[in-house]
């Protein structure tokens, strides 16, 4: 069975014991902290419930690479109601989503040395391991075939410029990827990049993106109007998804001179990080810019100019209400999710660093995307943000086209889906 390397142990040996000591100067890594340990305590009445159950497991980095995952979740518990669900992630953002898909049991995955994972693995009766993406640990894979709980990768799409693809990454990593059962990969480019990871040719599997049918199912059930009435009563609307700091530095210029030439044009920025700094941030920007002071979504007046969401969950819904979005993560953080907009037929803005993201590309393609450039970045966006809205015909055939592209990719959860029930079928 594939090991994780010596020099990969030995780091994690040495970084272990130094978290708590950091954890009082970041808050992000004391919820981590005490989260693992709430969850290490449940572990055991959990098994207890599960005993001589179906138990699977599904592990994703934080909310986004788990809502690629809802879908394929959705119709395995359609076809096998008896089955049992645990769901684990690494940051605490995840937390309430995962509480919304109602496992039985959800929490931190463990840190990955070999005694936190082997109380993990050793106390629940899992069946398989499906991972999200590619959050795939070293220790955690080796002590699950070890285990003979068959690894899976779902929606496994990787960008060709991913750190993992590099020598490090590789030394550590590829161990882990050798030992999976089978990768459903999202398109034929990411084929040769899961190689190089170390996954196995024949256990490689083509079958596209399961976030399409996770964004349309939601569109279809989801009412924007229900939650916030005066966003869609307003004027035309900008929804400015998962942003940081750059983009909302940009967004916020932009409108300044975008209000000149439409007086109407509102703002919606929903960071990627909404906790009250950021939020504070946005706000001394605004001002300074002679900007209005941002309205909170959730009680946002009818005249409101911007809205600021400050909590992690309804961005799908708030697309919604949209008239153009702009996802944030375009300046090196790493582009996030462009189907969700997308899917409401909403024409997409990115910024300049979109290339090698498959799915911003393919809007792009079909015309349901704008890259902005790096150079002269403000102007591309006050020109393109003021003629969608000055040019109804242009933004609707954009937003079609975006949408088309959504539509185009369906599917693709029941074929993951289906390749899980025969590994487990086989295994």
């Amino acid at each position: 069975m594939p090991s994780p390397p010596l020099s990969y142990r030995a780091a994690t040996g040495l970084l272990r014991p130094l978290l708590p000591l950091v954890a009082p100067f970041d808050a992000r890594l004391a919820r981590g902290l005490a989260g693992r340990r709430a969850f290490q305590s449940a572990l055991p009445e959990a098994a207890r419930r599960l005993a001589g159950r179906t138990v699977l497991h599904v592990h994703a980095a934080s909310a986004g690479e788990l809502r690629y995952a809802e879908p394929v979740i959705a119709r395995l518990r359609r076809e096998h109601p008896a089955w049992c669900w645990v769901i684990t992630y690494f940051s605490p953002s995840a937390a309430p989503f995962a509480a919304e898909l109602a496992p039985d049991l959800h929490g931190h995955l463990p840190w990955d040395t070999p005694a936190e994972v082997a109380a993990f693995l050793g106390t629940l009766p899992l069946t398989a391991s499906l991972v999200s993406r590619l959050d795939l640990w070293p220790e955690f894979a080796a002590q699950a075939a070890r285990r003979r709980i068959p690894l899976v990768l779902i929606a496994a799409g990787m960008r060709p410029d991913s750190g993992r693809l590099g020598l490090l990454g590789r030394h550590a990593l590829g161990p882990a990827y050798a030992s999976v059962a089978a990768a459903a990969a999202v398109a034929p480019e990411d084929v040769p990049r899961l190689q190089r990871l170390g996954v196995p040719r024949d256990r490689i599997h083509v079958l596209g993106d399961p976030r399409a049918d996770q964004v349309r199912e939601r569109v279809a059930r989801d009412e924007p109007a229900r939650r916030w009435p005066a966003l869609l009563a307003g004027g035309p609307l900008l929804v400015a998804g998962s942003t940081w700091r750059p983009d909302e530095q940009l967004l916020l210029a932009a409108f300044r001179q975008v209000r000149q030439l439409h007086p109407a044009a509102r703002l919606v920025l929903a960071p990627h990080q909404p906790d009250p700094a950021a939020l504070a941030a946005i706000t001394r920007e605004a001002l300074a810019l002679g900007l209005p002071a941002p309205q909170l979504v959730a009680g946002a007046s009818l005249d409101a100019p911007i809205a600021v969401l400050d909590q992690v969950g309804p961005l799908n819904l708030l697309y919604g209400a949209g008239t153009i979005a702009y996802v944030g993560g375009g300046f090196g953080r790493g582009l996030h999710s462009v189907l969700e907009p997308a899917a409401w037929s909403l024409p997409v803005l990115v910024g300049p660093r979109w290339r090698g993201h498959a799915d911003a590309e393919r809007l792009a393609v079909a015309g349901g995307l704008f890259g902005l450039p790096a150079e002269g970045t403000k102007e591309a966006l006050v020109e393109r943000w003021a003629r969608w809205l000055g040019l109804e015909t242009d933004r609707a055939v954009a937003g079609a086209a975006a949408r088309a592209v959504v539509d185009a990719a369906a599917g693709a959860a029941d074929r993951t889906a289906g390749l899980v029930e025969r590994v487990l079928a086989g295994y």
